[in-house]
């Protein structure tokens, strides 16, 4: 018997291993640092302690200040790959950085490779690789798909004051010409189909000129995630950041900056910085569920 238990501990080991293997074949590193950089930080918020989401957010984020902005890191010749890049991010890149940073934290683990799992698991539909479709590049469908398999919840709709858009996301289509993927017919065509259900979109948003009032400000917690509602025709949200409060409670901006050319706690409070954007009209709230 002991034997029995023995050779099926071996097999469930050995099948384990190999799916490792495999997935591991489809991640692409900016450099050798990328899985000792992820591990000194895990190690960091492991030995913090934190346990709540949000502030464990805030803890990676002010880790990562500082990090240069490199936009269009994703991007690859071929097929699609998990990218680790942790020296370098967008405003994209870094909210999923720091989810797969405090969700790896919260699992109670503290390898690169669990955090690449978690990664993967926010940045495709899913939670898997397929193709450059398969990245959820339309943050309202990032926010609907992770929703429905509870990773996040947006409470924008529940904070007082909400307003709601309606908008179709053809934004990238539209654009082929700036998307090297989608010359690739069948990764447009793809990228169209799943387009398609967002025609006519109707998403809640919260008025920028409201942020600063105290029933909004109420609702807010560190670490959650604001998406930056656009004005541009065909997309929803052009930038992304997380907030955190500074000592007496009021809300900053962090995140990666394209005009600074790095990871940034903005010094503004969040209404002022919002003011200053004109192409932004509010804000999608987005929280990690515990």
């Amino acid at each position: 018997m002991k034997k029995i238990f023995l050779a099926t501990a071996l097999l469930l080991l050995s099948t384990f291993a190999s799916a490792n293997a495999a997935s591991q074949q489809w991640m692409r590193f900016h450099c050798g640092n990328d899985t000792t950089i992820i591990n000194q930080l895990l190690k960091k918020g492991y030995d913090s302690n934190i346990s709540s989401p949000g502030d464990l957010m805030e803890f990676y984020g002010k880790e990562l200040i500082g990090t240069p902005y490199v936009a269009h890191t994703l991007e690859c010749d071929g097929e699609e790959q998990l990218t680790i890049n942790i020296e370098q991010l967008d405003c994209t890149t870094f909210v999923e950085t720091l989810y797969a940073l405090t969700r790896t934290t919260l699992n109670g683990r503290y390898s690169w490779r669990d955090y690449a799992n978690n990664l993967e698991d926010i940045r495709y539909r899913g939670g898997q690789i397929d193709g450059y479709a398969g990245r959820l590049h339309y943050v309202s469908d990032w926010i609907i798909d992770n929703s429905h398999r509870g990773i996040l919840t947006e409470i924008t709709s529940s904070i007082p004051g909400t307003r709601y858009e309606t908008k179709t996301l053809d934004y990238m289509t539209s654009h082929r010409d700036l998307y090297p993927a989608l010359a690739d017919s069948a990764a447009y065509a793809r990228l169209k189909s799943f387009e398609i259900a967002y025609r006519s979109h109707r998403f809640p948003y919260i008025n920028k000129n409201s942020v600063g009032s105290d029933k909004v400000t109420d609702k807010l917690r560190t670490g959650d995630i604001v998406a930056l509602v656009t004005k541009t025709d065909g997309l929803d949200v052009s930038h992304m950041a997380i907030i955190v409060a500074d000592e007496k409670g009021v809300f900053h901006l962090l995140y990666a900056s394209s005009a600074k050319k790095e990871v940034v706690l903005e010094k503004d409070d969040l209404k002022e910085s919002l003011r200053r954007n004109r192409n932004c009209t509010g804000i999608r709230v987005i929280r990690i569920k515990e």
